[in-house]
């Protein structure tokens, strides 16, 4: 796996990518707002390549985005509205909504796409495995402490458990200790990592994709990223 080694010393990944996103922001001037578009767009690619519109088992190319608090969740809205334009369908569950403008803006973009949000996630489980091909976990990220999920967060992982169809993980799987893995969260069928795999997807079994194309050199040098090389001019590599 591709997480940075030499330089980290005994910093863990999650310690990493907050520095390298403080960076990004502080030092490269790269806005927050623009760093979610672009992982949300990558994620968006990465399950058009997992999951083609012409491989998806129902009549329609229905998609579950689960969105949480926090930028994961973000991210997740902004992945839904690109799945849109590629002609997936997308519903978003968006359970608790920030007053914060970025999150904001990104759920007022859904819904000028005509995309639906749902008002309450069913429990039934057979409901959501009937009604869409795969569910995309934008719950909890990396910044999300794992050992202190609250509702309606540990709610819908225990839902989510239960699916048949599959589920994509946005960067780490909701629920996972960033660090290594834990029994408690999700198992997902595909993970998508951004910028660097996390330490605990060194244990993942799924098929795990590597998006976001930008980190600029000298990051990547100083962190020891040791990033693999992307195919022609994707920004998605399946690891």
């Amino acid at each position: 796996c591709f997480h940075s080694s030499s330089l980290s010393g005994e910093m863990s990944p999650h310690v990493e990518t907050a520095a390298i996103e403080t960076e990004l922001l502080r030092d490269y001037r790269f806005g927050q707002q623009q760093l979610i578009e672009i992982w949300g767009h990558a994620c968006a690619i990465a399950i058009t390549k997992a999951f083609p519109l012409t491989s998806l088992g129902k009549k329609q190319p229905t998609v579950l985005v689960v969105c949480g608090p926090d930028q994961n969740g973000s991210i997740g809205l902004v992945c839904a509205r690109h799945l849109r334009i590629f002609e997936y369908e997308p519903t978003i569950y968006y359970p608790k909504r920030t007053p914060h403008t970025i999150q904001q803006d990104f759920t007022v973009q859904c819904e000028k796409m005509d995309i639906p949000f749902l008002s309450y996630l069913p429990t039934e489980v057979q409901l959501i495995n009937d009604a869409y091909n795969l569910v995309i976990d934008a719950i909890l990220g990396p910044e999300t402490d794992h050992t202190d999920v609250k509702e309606p967060y540990a709610g819908i992982l225990v839902t989510l458990k239960q699916v048949k169809i599959p589920i994509v993980s946005l960067d780490i799987p909701s629920g996972w200790d960033v660090d290594q893995v834990t029994s408690d969260g999700i198992n997902p069928d595909v993970l998508i990592s951004l910028m660097a795999p996390k330490r605990c997807a060194t244990s993942f079994t799924g098929k795990h994709y590597l998006a976001g194309r930008f980190l600029p050199y000298d990051i990547q040098k100083k962190y020891d990223l040791n990033l693999p090389e992307y195919p022609g001019i994707d920004c998605v590599i399946e690891l």
